[in-house]
């Protein structure tokens, strides 16, 4: 049990919540309803193994950084409660079923799965390049809702550039709320001599990069919304979600690296289940013919 809870923490599995919902309104708007009960419990086990061997590798990928860093060095792998042996067999483990769940769900997303973890295992090595990596875990999360998509749909179906929509809100927002959260560690990354945003730019543009990137994210929300029809329930879930994006800006604003804690972990856990819930409740009763995507 003890094994069991050290790995939880590691691969803070708490944190689904930000990726899972996003990937459960692609399966619902390409079902434009509830999707078939095998294909919804296939999407949560691929969107959790996912998340799991990403989050597994990112950890075994830092933890020398992690070592160097007062505020991770306390985490399972830099602390030895974890091997670098077991997290490594841990993410083969959870690749392995990723990639099945992929297969099952339908041929092209199991073939499309590999490229994916390519992706989620490569943003743990953006940091040591480039001041983008934030874009590139935002990139990595907006994967679900169009993977998600796919799994239902089969094939690429008249309305498939709708989850693309979808996904550019995700990337936004990941990018915006990891750029506030790696304002913790701006004086170590300089340091270590590590890309992130705010050790090349500065707090303020940090937070100034951070506010725009959640404007971008409402924004293609809302397109997308109004691509489907969507009714009055996601619009008011939508602006629920603008007053939790400007609280946690707020939040960093006013408290600084103190208040990124509750901006990241009680403000911005909400967005997700929030967006869910309006997308439910507001879908179309017109039927699938919504959800096509008038190209120009």
């Amino acid at each position: 049990m003890s094994a069991l809870a050290a790995t939880l923490r590691m691969i803070r599995f708490e944190h689904s919540v930000f990726a899972l919902p996003f990937a459960l309104s692609g399966a619902w708007i390409a079902a434009d309803g509830l999707p078939p009960i095998a294909d919804l419990a296939l999407v949560v086990v691929a969107a959790v193994a996912a998340r799991s061997a990403a989050m597994a590798f990112n950890r075994l990928a830092d933890r020398r950084l992690d070592a160097a860093n007062p505020r991770t060095a306390a985490r399972e792998l830099p602390s030895g409660r974890l091997s670098a042996r077991y997290a490594a067999a841990f993410t083969l483990a959870s690749a392995l079923i990723f990639v099945a769940a992929s297969f099952l769900l339908a041929p092209v997303c199991g073939w499309l799965s590999l490229p994916v973890l390519a992706l989620l295992a490569g943003y743990s090595y953006l940091k040591r390049w480039t001041w983008l990596s934030h874009a590139g875990l935002g990139l990595a999360l907006a994967c679900a809702p169009a993977g998600a998509w796919l799994a239902v749909s089969k094939e690429f179906a008249p309305g498939w550039p709708l989850p693309l929509a979808l996904g550019l809100g995700v990337l936004a927002w990941v990018a915006g709320f990891d750029l506030l959260y790696a304002l913790q560690d701006e004086a170590h990354d300089r340091r270590a001599g590590l890309h992130s945003f705010p050790a090349r730019f500065g707090a303020r543009a940090a937070r100034a990069a951070a506010a725009a990137l959640f404007a971008l994210a409402l924004l293609a929300w809302g397109l997308t919304a109004g691509r489907i029809g969507l009714r009055w329930p996601f619009w008011a879930a939508l602006s629920v979600i603008g007053a939790l994006l400007a609280a946690e800006l707020e939040l960093v604003r006013r408290g600084g690296v103190a208040g990124v804690p509750a901006a990241f972990f009680t403000v911005n856990a909400w967005v997700g289940p929030v967006f869910f819930a309006g997308l439910i409740l507001a879908l179309p009763d017109s039927g699938a013919e919504a959800l096509a995507w008038d190209a120009p």
